[in-house]
């Protein structure tokens, strides 16, 4: 009995570590293509790229906001763009284990800005924080995930 249920656990812990990745809805690989080109926004605007490229919480996904609007819901290897008006202070959050974690970002316009979610451990599930990153370290991993749709949230 004790193994049968040993067996059972680690066939489902590999399943769920294999196979429980999230689905969520991506951009076609053009729209992701043109968005790795790191242009610059349209004049009097600024550009937003938020990205997941975490270990840590691979099989959770957490929803995004710029200024209580949705951009998206995240998971691992995924990374979205938005257009956002330049010389005003935006809010990005995103949601964590009790309550939403906020990165208040002061823009230019004519300018990309680069934010890294990353999940930390939490009491009961994981949460998810952001940083500001550096342009060229975050333009390097961006280049290797998947673009998300915006707009779509829990």
């Amino acid at each position: 009995m004790k193994i049968q249920i040993i067996t059972l656990f680690s066939i489902i812990s590999m399943g769920c570590f294999s196979g429980c990745t999230p689905h969520i809805p991506l951009e076609s690989k053009e729209v992701s293509e043109q968005a790795k080109m790191f242009k610059l926004p349209a004049r009097g605007k600024a550009g937003i790229y938020v990205y997941r490229d975490s270990f840590v919480g691979q099989a959770i996904t957490k929803n995004i906001w710029i200024d209580n609007k949705c951009l998206g819901k995240s998971k691992n290897k995924v990374f979205f763009y938005q257009d956002v008006e330049g010389n005003m202070e935006h809010n990005i959050s995103t949601q964590s284990e009790f309550s939403p974690n906020i990165l208040s970002l002061k823009t230019v316009s004519d300018k990309n800005y680069y934010v890294r979610q990353y999940i930390k451990m939490g009491v009961f599930i994981g949460g998810a924080n952001l940083e500001l990153m550096d342009e060229k370290e975050a333009q390097k991993i961006i280049s290797t995930l998947d673009m998300g749709k915006n707009g779509i949230c829990e």
